[in-house]
Formats: structure tokens, C-alpha cells, sequence
């Protein structure tokens, strides 16, 4: 409900402080020189938040109220949510002191601006419109749960404010020689780990960290399949094991350890969650000659081959778990 009070100020001139009151809401003050003002106002307020429209909340939390509501929520489900969160901080830093009702589409514009301005770490290289675009989407996913789970806000400011047009993307992969030369290297590389990992990598299309964090208990060698619970964008997969992979497998399956489940163990006392193949995978590379590759380029040989075999970009999409046939045509 609501409260009018009359008051006489210095002047001697009346004004009409009006204060609405409903339950599940924090109180709503407002102050008019006439009284049909005031009663106008109360009426609309009421009526928005009978209605679920009004957003009074904007006016008392800040950009880094909201942020870190929703790190403690719904970021702990990601996957990706180390990277997110630093980019958050990013906002943080910035505009974090801001109240959400000045959280304006001008206000992330030129925050966008400044960002795709600033250089990356020493070594790092130029900002990117791709990085600043995922910023951006960082704040904007913190927004949507600022206006349907909060009710802080009434809309999302980023949506009105345009992204930079990011590249084609890297295309690489292996042609035949390079394989071959690649694959022995691997196979003569100290690491025990490497050929399999590789060889995996080349015939499935998994990422490095499905890959990588396979269990045995994921394996069926019989049935030629490994089952993919924790994957990049949450979905389920079948990744198929056959030829060579499949006989490494088999063979592994003879020897593993029985107080580990891990495809891949890291070394005793490491607290990583598989073996680090990092530099194995470098130096194979070196003895191989092979420039300008990195280990998810694996995914994208793995990818052509499939192309290059007849395989439809249906099938492909499924295999390696892209939600988007853009993603398959690159």
C-alpha cells in the first residue's frame, strides 16, 4: 500500500513525500510538489510490481553485486568457468562500483572499446575481437540472470551493443607426409603416453581433455566405443574406437594399473588430473619438422580426414560434438 505525508519546507512551499509498501518488495520513496503527482506515481509503482515490471532493484545493487551473485550460482556449473570469472573480474575492475540502472548499453560500449584497445599480457600479443566478443558474452550471461532470476534489471545491456567481427577461425591439419612423420616421432618419444594419445586424438576427433581425462570405465572395447559424460558443452557422446587405436587400447587394458582408473595417470605425487604431454608433444613436432601446429589441430585433421573419407557433415557434427553446422563447414 501506499503512504503520502505532507511537508512544509523552508519556503513554506508543501511537497507530498509518498512511500509504497508491498510485501516481497523493498519500500519505493518518492517525493512530488503536488499531491496528484504523488498519487499517480504510487498507483504505477503498485501496479508494476503487482505485475512483475518494476525494477527498483537497479537502483540499489552494483554491477559487482550482481557479478558476484551469479559467480556463486550458475558459473559453478560451467566448464569453462575459470575463464569466465576472469573475465567478470575484468568488469569488475572497471565498472564494478556502477549501479545496474547506469549500467548503460553507451557504458559497455565504450568499455568494449577500451578493452579491444588494451594489449595482452607481455609476450601475449594484440586483443583480439574474438577475446573482447567473449567478454562481452561473460557480462551478458550475468545480465540474463540479473533480469530471470533476480529481477535486478529490466533488460540486457550488451544486447544493444554491436560485437566485432572475429576471423574464419584456424584451419590446420596434417597432410600425409607430415602424419607419418609426426606419428613416428611420436612413437619414439620417451613419453609412454604419447603414441596413444596422439593416435586417439587423429582417429576419434576428442578434444585434448577428453582425450586425455578418459577411465577405463568409459572404454568398451567389445561394443568399440567410448562414452564422453563430461564434455565441452555438457552433451553425451560416443566417440568410435577403431584400427589402430582400438589394438592400443587392447593392449594397454593388459597392463594397466589396478589402483587407477585413469587412461592417461599423471606421475606419483602430481596434482594434475592426467599425464602433462605438453612438452612430449613438442619436441616430436621438432624431430618431425612440423611448424605452426598445436595439439587441438589434431581435432581439426581428425575433422578433414572425415571430410575427405565421404563422411557427411551430419555425422561429422555428431562425432565431434559441435552444436553448429558453421563450426563443421570450417
Amino acid at each position: 500500500m501506499a503512504v503520502i505525508e505532507k511537508r512544509a519546507g523552508s519556503d513554506g512551499k508543501a511537497s507530498y513525500r509518498v512511500k509504497v509498501r508491498i510485501k516481497g518488495f523493498a519500500p519505493e520513496t518518492a517525493t512530488f510538489e503536488r499531491k496528484t503527482d504523488a498519487k499517480d506515481w504510487a498507483t504505477k509503482i503498485e501496479a508494476d510490481m503487482k505485475a512483475g515490471r518494476h525494477f527498483g532493484q537497479s537502483k540499489r545493487h552494483t554491477l559487482k553485486d550482481l557479478i558476484g551473485k551469479y559467480v556463486d550460482g550458475p558459473l559453478q556449473a560451467l566448464k569453462s568457468k575459470k575463464s569466465v570469472e576472469t573475465r567478470l573480474n575484468w568488469w569488475i575492475g572497471r565498472d564494478g562500483e556502477k549501479l545496474l540502472s547506469e549500467l548503460t548499453p553507451d557504458v559497455v560500449a565504450q568499455a568494449r572499446d577500451a578493452l579491444l584497445a588494451t594489449p595482452k599480457q607481455r609476450g601475449q600479443g594484440k586483443r583480439t575481437p574474438a577475446d573482447v566478443n567473449r567478454t562481452l558474452a561473460a557480462l551478458s550471461s550475468a545480465c540474463r540472470y540479473g533480469i530471470l532470476e533476480l529481477g535486478w534489471l529490466e533488460r540486457n545491456p550488451v544486447d544493444r551493443v554491436s560485437k566485432g567481427k572475429e576471423g574464419r577461425g584456424r584451419v590446420r591439419f596434417l597432410d600425409e607426409q607430415e602424419r607419418d612423420a609426426f606419428l613416428k616421432a611420436c612413437r619414439e618419444s620417451k613419453s609412454r603416453h604419447l603414441y596413444l594419445a596422439v593416435v586417439l586424438s587423429l582417429t576419434t576427433g576428442g578434444r585434448e581433455s577428453e582425450v586425455m581425462g578418459l577411465r577405463w570405465a568409459q572404454l568398451d572395447l567389445v561394443r568399440r566405443t567410448a562414452l564422453l559424460g563430461d564434455t565441452k558443452n555438457g552433451d553425451v557422446r560416443v566417440l568410435p574406437l577403431a584400427g589402430e587405436a582400438l589394438d592400443l587400447l587392447k593392449a594397454r587394458s593388459k597392463v594397466r594399473a589396478l589402483d587407477d582408473d585413469r587412461l592417461f595417470p599423471p606421475r606419483a605425487k602430481s596434482k594434475a588430473p592426467y599425464a602433462e604431454l605438453r612438452e612430449s608433444f613438442r619436441k616430436a613436432l621438432k624431430t618431425a619438422n612440423i611448424i605452426d601446429f598445436r595439439w587441438h589441430d589434431l581435432r581439426h585433421t581428425a575433422a578433414s580426414y572425415l571430410a575427405m573419407a565421404g563422411v557427411s557433415p551430419l555425422e561429422i557434427s555428431k562425432i565431434l560434438g559441435h552444436r553448429t553446422m558453421s563450426m563443421v563447414s570450417r
